[in-house]
């Protein structure tokens, strides 16, 4: 079955989302990200994404006590992203919660820090953020777009002992039209052995199921949960059937 992760980005302080990634099209949804973290747990989700969107822009963590609150008041594995860009970074990460960490500007940007950080962490500490505009990898809180492409950088990671990708098409993302399934269905014929994380678009208990049935091991979701547009007893009594 399908691993269910919801997500909060973070503004400020607060919890938002964004359109496409842009910046301009923010919209508050709760002043504390914990309290939401919180409904989220007693909603049964066990996992959970966040991203520091500061930390993004910003290119280093800015929201670590955002972090440490959600950590604090819940039980949940945390994965974190957001302006991780070097060893204290990464050090402040797992220090305020972090089970999990998510790297995308710098495995595209400074691989060899990305794989010396595989060692020192253990390649279950750490998930490939690999989210493409077109098919090339986009970095700084997706403001940039760099030169690689999807798979070779895919596959330099798993060479590097990686399991877990994260990958959303920006072009999806926030925009409640559906995730993008054939994508993440070549990705898996390409690399069949990795832990799959899908991201951006879902807008429906229907997308998920589509994501299932096309054997997509996990996904992540935020905006169709914070718009009403998912039922949650009907998500987990399809999980649970």
């Amino acid at each position: 079955m399908i691993e269910l992760i919801p997500a909060i980005d973070i503004i400020n302080g607060k919890c938002v989302r964004l359109a496409k990634g842009n910046y301009d099209t923010k919209t508050v949804y709760s002043d504390s990200p914990a309290e939401v973290a919180k409904k989220f747990e007693c909603m049964g989700f066990r996992r959970l994404h966040v991203v520091d969107l500061d930390g993004a822009k910003s290119k280093h963590i800015v929201n670590a006590d955002v972090l440490h609150d959600i950590s604090s008041a819940t039980n949940l594995i945390i994965d974190f992203g957001g302006g991780i860009k070097t060893d204290n970074d990464i050090e402040t990460a797992f220090a305020n919660g972090a089970s999990m960490v998510t790297i995308g500007s710098v495995a595209v940007t400074a691989p060899q820090i990305c794989t010396e950080w595989i060692n020192k962490y253990g390649a279950d500490k750490i998930i490939i953020g690999a989210d493409v505009k077109g098919r090339n990898i986009s970095i700084n809180g997706w403001k940039d777009t760099s030169s690689q492409t999807l798979f070779p950088f895919m596959k330099f990671y798993i060479e590097n002992g990686v399991k877990t990708f994260l990958c959303t098409d920006i072009d999806k993302d926030g925009m409640l039209a559906g995730p993008a399934t054939d994508l993440y269905k070549e990705i898996l014929e390409q690399f069949p052995d990795i832990h799959l994380i899908a991201s951006g678009g879902v807008a429906s208990i229907e997308d998920i199921k589509a994501l299932e049935y096309n054997g997509i091991p996990a996904v992540v979701f935020g905006k169709a949960i914070y718009e009403g547009k998912i039922n949650m007893k009907e998500l987990w009594d399809w999980q649970n059937a």
